[in-house]
């Protein structure tokens, strides 16, 4: 009976341990988020993007709502004031269902302009819902950190 319950029980943790929640699948798409604004990848980070997503940049002056104007967002932001960085600095993630998280954080995007590195804090929130089969951003918002 004691093998039994262990086989059941390191099953059970085996199995919990391969799928990952919506948390960790939100997580995931950041992280992703993160390494495409490092490399300047445009065409990598709009992917990330839902078609009917939300999006409100720190240079936004209006709200975007078509992926066309998500993808001319970072074409200007990250072909410029190369090399260009983004880490949170601090989230915290809430699963909103098993198919929507809301992150929402402290961060600091860095990049070098004229030959001078700088370093600006900002607030951010991202909403990763699941679309189909993929986890995509349907909600973008960061702003400057107050002074």
């Amino acid at each position: 009976m004691r093998i039994l319950v262990s086989i059941v029980f390191c099953l059970a943790f085996s199995f919990s341990i391969a799928f990952a929640g919506p948390k960790e699948d939100a997580l995931q798409v950041l992280e992703n988020w993160t390494k495409a604004f490092g490399a300047s990848d445009v065409d990598g980070i709009v992917k990330l993007y839902s078609a009917d997503a939300l999006f409100l940049g720190t240079g936004s002056k209006s709200v975007v709502v078509m992926p066309e104007g998500i993808q001319k967002y970072f074409e200007a932001a990250l072909n410029s004031d190369k090399p260009r960085g983004a880490t949170l600095v601090s989230y915290e993630s809430m699963p909103l269902s098993d198919t929507a998280v809301i992150i929402t954080g402290l961060d600091s995007v860095t990049g070098v302009k004229d030959g001078v590195a700088y370093a600006r804090a900002g607030r951010v929130t991202f909403v990763v819902a699941k679309r189909g089969a993929d986890w995509k951003i349907i909600h973008f918002h960061r702003s400057a950190m107050p002074n």
